[in-house]
């Protein structure tokens, strides 16, 4: 798993489908296309299917696993029910606590992420309107998210979206931070931009 997280560039690809209730990704190569990860949601119960389909959705809880296409776990992140602001809950491959994410009352949103001590490793922080986020841990850029665009026909017609993770070369590749900012991308949709 490490040569996976030694890289600095992820581009990430929900899977589009009609009443779908589980968020589903992969996390390819973006100079391949090569599936380097799997975001899957496989835990999901009958009230939270429901719920996922109404105005409730982003209040509704979650538990994400991603994983090498092997299926090794890299990263597992859970939040129960939330009625105003996500508390994320951050887990290694071997379900250890690694980080919390807690959701900031900002324009355009956001989340402060810290580690497992409690302490800030960065704060993720985006535009009202866009797919453009940036984790910083005070004025230092650790990495950012863009939006890709996916073509007229998919940004018409579905919610799927695609989007750019890149982070720092002088970010550690030993460094849980790096698993955290895996973790805070995928959970973005699911905290901040779903309807």
């Amino acid at each position: 798993m490490d040569e996976i997280l030694a890289r600095n560039s992820f581009f990430v690809k929900e899977h589009v489908g009609m009443f779908k209730a589980a968020n589903n990704y992969d996390v390819l190569d973006p100079a391949t296309n090569e599936v380097l990860l799997e975001c899957r949601e496989p835990n999901l119960g009958c009230f939270t299917k429901f719920f996922r389909f109404t105005g409730y959705k982003t209040m509704t809880p979650f538990d994400i696993i991603v994983s090498t296409k092997e299926g090794e776990q890299l990263v597992r992140i859970k939040r129960g029910t939330s009625m105003f602001r996500s508390k994320v809950q951050v887990l290694d491959e071997n379900n250890q606590h690694i980080g919390t994410f807690k959701q900031s009352f900002r324009i355009g949103g956001g989340f402060r992420v810290l580690d497992s001590q409690g302490q800030i490793a960065f704060d993720l922080k985006g535009k009202w309107t866009t797919w453009e986020f940036d984790f910083k841990l005070g004025d230092k850029e650790l990495g950012k998210i863009t939006k890709k665009w996916a073509g007229l026909g998919k940004e018409l017609f579905t919610t799927a979206d695609n989007y750019m993770i890149t982070i720092q070369e002088d970010v550690p590749v030993d460094h849980p931070v790096r698993k955290l900012i895996i973790a805070s991308a995928m959970s973005i949709d699911m905290v901040l931009k779903e309807k």
